[in-house]
């Protein structure tokens, strides 16, 4: 019974220390002649062998949660015509916000989205609006610091600096006061992870949610690169040129 008991703690143990930092997709599906509210339509994102979906409200709104980050392709369904391959950007801990979609008639062609908004690609955090920094793969291979994970949590927020020993502080909180985390696990150090290996890095400079437990510094948050990351940007390049 020990065993057991013993067991189930340590299986909660580590799906609270492993929490992955996931983000969501939402927008407003109108009429693309009248502009009138979509009640009801289907509104998916296909990755591989996953699907998530979610029905517009009566507001014409939609969301989608537990998304990993990553590009994908956004489509919606309403009597029986397809709208596909609106692009989303979602970030870790953010939400996509795509905002006012008209959905047009017999529409297949990506090239013809129509989505308005003051700003519909802005990110907006879960969590209120924070001082945090995330830079993808892509922006990674760029980086005058990319040999250097440390280097480069220190050159992407101006609130975390660089020791002589190699120790990264940040603003306001004493040395050794601050938390890494990988692919949601936590780790004494990231010096030693090859930028290559890097899929996006997140950095919290101050008001930290509180799924990141209690500490006085920062939080570094990095995910690794996977094959999907890497599937998802292939495929919507070929959708967009037409290939598929």
């Amino acid at each position: 019974m020990k065993k057991i008991i013993l067991g189930c703690m340590l299986a909660i143990a580590s799906t609270s220390i492993g929490q992955a930092s996931l983000g969501e997709v939402s927008g407003t599906v109108l009429n693309g002649k009248s502009n009138e509210i979509i009640y009801g339509a289907q509104v998916y994102i296909e990755d591989g062998d996953k699907k998530y979906q979610a029905r517009t409200d009566t507001e014409g709104y939609f969301r989608m949660s537990a998304i990993p980050a990553g590009n994908y392709l956004v489509n919606i369904i309403h009597d029986g015509d397809t709208m596909k391959n609106i692009s989303a950007n979602v970030q870790m801990d953010a939400i996509c916000r795509l905002g006012e979609i008209k959905f047009i008639s017999k529409f297949q062609n990506v090239g013809t989205v129509i989505i308005t908004g003051k700003d519909p690609n802005r990110i907006k955090m879960i969590d209120g609006n924070l001082p945090v920094t995330q830079i993808s793969y892509k922006e990674i291979q760029k980086s005058p610091s990319k040999f250097d994970p440390k280097g480069m949590v220190a050159y992407l927020s101006s609130d975390v600096r660089l020791t002589d020993d190699g120790e990264l502080v940040f603003r306001g909180a004493r040395k050794g006061d601050m938390l890494y985390l990988l692919d949601g696990v936590k780790t004494s150090d990231i010096g030693s992870i090859p930028s290559c290996a890097i899929g996006r890095m997140m950095v919290y400079s101050g008001g930290l949610p509180a799924k990141y437990g209690d500490t006085m510094g920062g939080v570094v948050v990095m995910e690794t690169l996977s094959y999907f990351d890497l599937y998802r940007d292939w495929y919507g390049e070929q959708v967009k040129a037409g290939k598929l």
